[in-house]
């Protein structure tokens, strides 16, 4: 038996422990708040068969599950960074990962969702997430991580019910740009083909990818679907996501999604957006999803609402139960646990040895890309040559709209200190160069607000240090605001003080 299927039979025999979830919601219990999520929710008589959970902090998850109500908990972690070489062995993924295992285990969830992707990059911080490279290297070292990950949760990670959670890998959007000489379902072929982990294929994702790629081009849509799905492991689908899809905007305003299908001729620029209306194009996508026939281990589906308002929660909940209430358990009973087509028969065994030093060059020429001091030349970068436009715009626009804006407005978080910068014409955008003049090492878990906080107060030292003192009390109490926000028994501390 081949080392694919030997990986193919273990993803399944873990499967077989997993119980049908049904249609859910992925939620952020802060943003908005769960409880208002769920009353709103019974009010119009809807019950989702799963919550799948954002990371937040571990005692603002458990003092939140009162709030979460009957059904399935589901986990979507952060921080373990399964696309970078050597990421397993830092001190920031043993935090990481120990937090990952607490957050599990208050839920008892049976899978870990988490991206293919990182927002920590050769040294650089990001404020959403970078999709890997896609290349052969980069898939052996996503595959060597997710063995990794897998046997360290069997290690430490035992479930109430004996069983341990499944590492499910989400395919990311792409956010104007593909680097990578491999295609998307070949990258996850490979992947899937070298460890026991199953998948989250995200409708809105594969939008982006066909806008973001080179398929626009050449087919509709509904080929392009067709195509994909035809190449990528569907048997190892073990949830699907359904998000909004919007057009960034650098001042914040909402703009509108047509209603109507989007034709090949002209395109919107859209891009992931949690908060934003779902199109009813997604939905014919999702519709052609759910009836392809390799299609067979699908456990959840489930809409991302986090940072959505509430009464748009409810409606489009609603009109998702009503549409594809059946779906899931449907496929879950045409279940017969087969392989799927041997999509491998086409890839080529690879025999070289990859580095882990080969792919740090690789992604430090990455993020020189994306920072603006190198430019998008060789193989990888084939694809950006047809979409130079938004590469800058990413460049431009989106990256340093994503460190001033993303996770908390600076000018709101430091009241004081801006407005002093600000009369002494020192601009935010000074703030942006400085975050990514050099390289740091990752110090700890990822949280993108706290990093802010402390870099910005380096920033001021820095450019103004006769304000280091005002900068400095503006941190602490941005500190101590959080804290009250995610451990309700400092706020009760506090009131008693």
């Amino acid at each position: 038996m081949t080392v694919r299927w030997t990986y193919h039979r273990e993803f399944i025999r873990r499967l077989e422990a997993i119980p049908t979830h049904g249609l859910g919601l992925s939620v952020d219990i802060h943003s908005p708040a769960i409880g208002n999520v769920r009353r709103s929710l019974q009010d119009r008589h809807l019950l989702p068969g799963y919550l799948e959970v954002f990371r937040t902090t571990t005692i603002a998850l458990e003092n939140a599950m009162k709030d979460v109500g009957d059904g399935f908990l589901a986990y979507h972690g952060e921080g373990l960074w399964v696309t970078q070489p050597g990421v397993t062995e830092t001190r920031a993924f043993q935090q990481a990962f120990t937090e990952t295992v607490q957050h599990l285990q208050v839920l008892q969830s049976a899978w870990l969702n988490h991206e293919c992707a990182t927002k920590f990059l050769a040294g650089h911080y990001f404020g959403t997430y970078l999709p890997p490279l896609y290349t052969r290297s980069s898939a052996d070292i996503v595959s060597e991580n997710i063995r990794q990950i897998q046997s360290l949760l069997d290690q430490q990670c035992q479930l109430a019910d004996g069983n341990t959670p499944l590492l499910l890998l989400e395919m990311p959007p792409l956010t104007y740009f593909v680097a990578g000489t491999l295609s998307l379902p070949s990258f996850f072929r490979i992947v899937c083909d070298q460890s026991t982990c199953g998948l989250v294929l995200d409708v809105g994702h594969l939008w982006t990818v066909f806008r973001y790629s080179w398929a626009r081009r050449t087919q509709s849509l509904a080929q392009f679907v067709s195509t994909f799905l035809d190449e990528f492991p569907m048997e190892r689908v073990v949830e699907i996501h359904v998000a909004g899809l919007d057009v960034h905007d650098p001042s914040g305003s909402p703009i509108p999604i047509p209603s109507s299908h989007p034709s090949k001729a002209s395109l919107p620029a859209w891009i992931d957006a949690h908060g934003a209306p779902i199109p009813p194009v997604l939905f014919e996508m999702l519709d052609q999803i759910l009836s392809h026939p390799q299609l067979t281990n699908l456990k959840g589906l489930a809409l991302e609402v986090d940072t959505k308002p509430v009464e748009m929660i409810v409606e489009e909940f609603a009109e998702f139960s009503q549409r594809y209430n059946s779906a899931v358990p449907r496929i879950s009973m045409a279940n017969n646990s087969a392989f799927g087509t041997d999509a491998s028969s086409s890839l080529e065994e690879h025999s070289a040895m990859t580095t882990t030093q080969v792919l740090k060059d690789a992604y430090d020429q990455y993020v020189r890309v994306l920072i603006g001091k190198a430019e998008p030349v060789g193989e990888e970068w084939k694809q950006s040559s047809a979409y130079a436009e938004e590469l800058d715009h990413y460049r431009a626009g989106y990256l340093p709209h994503e460190i001033l804006h993303w996770g908390g407005e600076l000018e709101d978080m430091f009241v004081e200190s801006y407005r002093r910068l600000r009369e002494r014409g020192v601009s935010l955008e000074e703030f942006v160069t400085f975050w990514f003049r050099e390289p740091r090492p990752s110090s700890g878990p990822y949280d993108f607000f706290l990093l802010k906080i402390e870099r910005f107060v380096e920033f001021v030292r820095e450019v103004a240090p006769d304000l280091q003192s005002m900068v400095e009390r503006e941190a602490r109490e941005l500190r101590l605001a959080y804290r009250l926000i995610n451990e309700p028994a400092v706020s009760a501390e506090v009131m008693v003080r």
